[in-house]
């Protein structure tokens, strides 16, 4: 079998998107990348990273301008996307693994607030999205990260048929070239693409599907780090990086953390264009199976890219930080819907929406009875796809009291209309942005509508309080004089190391290892 595929047939996926007429049970092939900032994509600005074959599908989806991810870091995400609910009422409101309450001190942060208590797995009283469609005649497939829970809550414990490569981790621990030491996916051969191996994956399941409808989740390890990438790719943007100019400076320090300012990470880059090849793949094949016309195909990140903390890999700008931020850097995320039956393709919304929204519009597409209950804090955008139709005005709500790695704070949100209003728990202050005038979040408003503030800020706690929502507590071990010194260190040592590592990336002798972590691995 040959996995690549020509432009043509690519072409010929993206023609029928216009041209199908609707059925009554489609398929759904969902995409979910890891840490995919907004404005890592061609079709969204970038000038450094190539995303053709996103692009392209881009051109004939309908794009919500106006997406967001259920959550700044990733098992929230996730989980509001297979629940339909935020995650203050599903209670997964970290990354699962992150330490909370006294045993946030062996971190040696010397933080204000010892983090909330959060679930640790998805819950089994929940129906998910995948039991739905299997409950409705679907066959379900899943791909690549879950990242919502151990042993006994794994994809195939919430409705999955098969489960390539999904366990408890929420990074590749082998990285992205086998081995892969993941206990859900066969190594095949030294050097094989964790990326590009999802997506033979997945066409392998598309070859085995039949006639039977089927619901396929492809949620790829990449683009969260360790970033990785061959050195071809690698050779490519460092080119492309040289050209652009690779500036002096490449980060300014945030409230807690540095935070990047360039997209000119060749390595990033690479892994990118990596996930993009997989993508095409997968599309390809949909088009020379013919499912193409009845498949309904969905692409979104669980939160923004990382510019500060983890791998420090990308830029979100012109927006406002980035993973684990709670400004829109943070949550905003690429959010396409390419229905092929639908004229509306390739033209934009701006009505708000988030990954909660993607329940109700799979079973709502696939003709089954909406589950109000428990897609609770989600809503069909069928009319907006179908016919543009304005869709009531109403709250967007995310809750994350914990600080996690990347140097945001413990906060929640709401959004109504075009007022976002962020409330901090170290101090209880309130930032409040017109997000129509200031879409950037540079000019804090709050005490010019005080009005406004106080309004948002009860419905918030009002939300938070109806939901039964966990927070942070005070930590009486605090000591502001640990905390002074932590942070001169970050200034002091972490902040050139970062400057210094971003331009050996793009230094002609760059090396990783001999190998390219295993990329020079061939098998035989």
């Amino acid at each position: 079998m040959n996995f690549f595929f020509s432009l043509s047939v690519l072409g010929l996926f993206l023609l029928s998107c216009a041209a199908a007429k609707a059925q009554e049970k489609p398929n759904v092939l969902f995409i979910l990348v890891d840490d995919l900032g907004l404005n890592d994509l061609g079709f969204t600005s970038s000038e450094f990273y190539e995303t053709p074959n996103i692009d392209r599908l881009a051109a004939q989806s309908m794009i919500f301008t106006e997406g967001y991810a259920g959550s700044r870091v990733c098992s929230p995400s996730r989980a509001t996307i297979l629940t339909g609910k935020f995650a203050a009422r599903h209670g997964i409101t970290d990354w699962i693994g992150a330490k909370t309450d006294t045993a946030w001190r062996a971190l040696d942060r010397h933080d204000k607030l010892l983090p909330a208590e959060y679930r640790h797995q998805l819950p089994h009283d929940d129906v998910t999205l995948a039991e739905a469609m299997k409950a409705n005649g679907y066959r379900t497939f899943f791909a690549g990260k879950w990242h919502l829970g151990d042993e006994g809550s794994y994809p195939e414990d919430h409705g999955f048929d098969l489960n390539k490569g999904g366990w408890d981790k929420g990074s590749p621990m082998g990285g992205y070239f086998s081995p892969f030491k993941n206990p859900k996916l066969v190594d095949l051969y030294h050097g094989e693409n964790l990326t590009m191996r999802l997506a033979k994956e997945t066409v392998e399941f598309l070859q085995q599907a039949g006639k039977e409808p089927f619901f396929a989740m492809l949620s790829f390890y990449a683009v969260h780090g360790p970033i990785q990438t061959t050195q071809e790719k690698w050779s490519k943007y460092q080119q492309k990086a040289k050209a652009q100019g690779i500036s002096e400076q490449g980060f300014v320090m945030e409230r807690k953390l540095p935070i990047r300012q360039t997209q000119d990470n060749p390595v990033y880059a690479g892994l990118v264009e990596s996930m993009d090849d997989a993508v095409g793949v997968v599309l390809g094949e949909l088009e020379s199976l013919g499912l193409s016309e009845n498949t309904i195909v969905i692409f979104t990140s669980d939160n923004g890219g990382v510019a500060s903390g983890d791998a420090f890999s990308t830029s979100n700008l012109p927006f406002r930080g980035g993973k684990g931020y709670q400004w829109e850097g943070g949550i905003r995320a690429p959010y396409l819907i390419c229905v092929p039956w639908q004229t509306a393709n390739g033209k934009q919304s701006d009505y708000p929406v988030t990954g909660a929204d993607f329940y109700p519009t799979i079973l709502d597409y696939a003709n089954l009875e909406l589950l109000k209950q428990q897609h609770a804090d989600g809503i069909s955008l069928r009319p907006i796809i179908e016919q543009g139709s304005a869709l009531p005005e109403r709250p967007l709500y995310w809750h994350y009291p914990h600080y996690g790695n990347q140097g945001g704070d413990p906060s929640s949100v709401i959004r109504e209309g075009n007022w976002k209003l962020i409330h901090y728990y170290e101090d209880g202050s309130d930032e409040l942005y017109d997000l129509e005038k200031d879409p950037y979040e540079q000019n804090n408003v709050a005490g010019d509508f005080l009005e406004i503030t106080m309004r948002l800020r009860q419905k918030l706690e009002n939300w938070l309080q109806e939901v039964n929502a966990s927070y942070p507590r005070v930590d009486e071990q605090f000591d502001p004089e640990k905390r002074k010194q932590y942070d001169e260190r970050i200034v002091k040592e972490l902040w050139p190391k970062l400057e210094t590592e971003r331009k050996k990336m793009s230094s002609d002798d760059y090396e990783p290892n001999p190998d390219w972590w295993g990329s020079k691995i061939t098998k035989d």
